[in-house]
């Protein structure tokens, strides 16, 4: 014997049809973000390297008020590349130079920004 729920869940995330089936509701969330572009916030979602390479991409980024998002989407990358050279991971050399395109500088100033070369 067939039990059907013609009731709407307490949590009002599904409800059950005539026929019997269950019928799945999108419950809206709050985003803890605000939804403008943030030019600097930590990213917990990159773990520290083993041996960091020293850049100082970051401070000019902050320097030419951009955001993470910004810096990714000018140089053609994600934004979780971004923070990975941020936080020191070694990248390509074409990465590098899409970064220092995005940035404004020539190549010839790769040393400004990328320490190790």
């Amino acid at each position: 014997m067939e039990h059907k729920k013609d009731n709407a869940d307490p949590a009002g995330k599904s409800t059950a049809t005539a026929a019997g089936e269950t019928v799945s509701k999108t419950v809206a969330t709050e985003n803890p973000r605000p939804a403008h572009a943030v030019i600097d916030e930590p990213d917990d979602r990159v773990p520290e390297p083993a041996h960091p390479v020293r850049n100082k991409l970051r401070e000019y980024r902050i320097e030419n008020m951009m955001s993470k998002a910004e810096m990714a989407r000018k140089a053609g990358l994600s934004v979780l590349t971004v923070a990975r050279i941020e936080k020191g991971y070694d990248c390509r050399m074409d990465t590098k130079r899409k970064l220092l395109k995005a940035l404004g500088l020539k190549l010839a100033d790769r040393r400004k920004v990328f320490e190790d070369e």
